[in-house]
């Protein structure tokens, strides 16, 4: 759902991003504690956000695949697995969609996600057993991606690679890395894995870090794709 501005303005954005990050000797994982310490606040509070989810995983069936979101995901939700699900909880969105029904679903973690700055979007991602998720690369420069492991089957957990890196995840566990680099879940377990994601603006000095904040705060939310994603989300608010 990032980047959902022009194409020519996504890559100029991007090939800004790309040498204002360090080009291709750019990171693939990140220290939290060192980039965003901010990120903590969930950590410190899985137990909250736990409960929550718990709530929610009871209508699983209800909350909607990504694709089904956001058209554009088809290829990493839809295309590979089909008989298996890929399911969003969206709790903020970039481009402005009104999500007051989910949030109020799950009050404590939004509340959570309003002490975090520079927050793009954030949505529980929840994978059902045996479905994975094919390689790809992020579209967009401008974020970096946090995952906190909220359940993780105990037998043969799935893992996400990250370039060169794998990450097994673990309840409780958090993880910061940069979305674009080449990415893929390896998911082979008989149970649901659900983690927390949260994206967050990229530290970057001026006027890169301002660019970013107005395409994704402002840009992204007049055009096509938005609308459309705006309407899926609202068609899949609770009642």
């Amino acid at each position: 759902m990032i980047g959902n501005i022009s194409y020519r303005l996504k890559r100029a954005l991007n090939a800004l991003y790309f040498w204002e990050s360090g080009g291709l000797n750019r990171p693939a994982l990140f220290d939290i504690d060192a980039t965003y310490p901010s990120l903590r606040v969930f950590d410190r509070n899985v137990d909250v956000i736990q409960k929550e989810l718990e709530l929610l995983l009871r209508e699983r069936e209800a909350i909607p695949r990504y694709h089904e979101v956001a058209p554009t995901e088809t290829y990493i939700s839809g295309t590979f697995n089909t008989e298996k699900a890929w399911r969003v909880f969206m709790l903020r969105w970039s481009n402005g969609a009104g999500l007051e029904g989910n949030q109020a679903k799950c009050p404590k973690t939004s509340a959570l996600i309003d002490r975090v700055p520079g927050v793009i979007q954030a949505f529980f991602s929840i994978l059902e057993a045996g479905k994975s998720i094919p390689a790809h690369d992020g579209p967009y420069l401008g974020y970096l991606r946090y995952h906190l492991g909220l359940r993780v089957p105990p037998e043969n957990p799935p893992t996400i690679r990250v370039k060169d890196h794998f990450h097994t995840w673990e309840v409780g566990k958090s993880i910061l890395f940069d979305d674009s680099w080449n990415h893929e879940v390896i998911n082979r377990s008989k149970d649901v894995r659900v983690v927390l994601i949260v994206d967050v603006l990229r530290p970057m000095r001026f006027p890169a870090h301002a660019l970013n904040w107005f395409s994704t705060s402002v840009l992204s939310r007049f055009t096509k794709e938005a609308k459309e994603t705006r309407q899926n989300l609202a068609n899949y608010q609770p009642d």
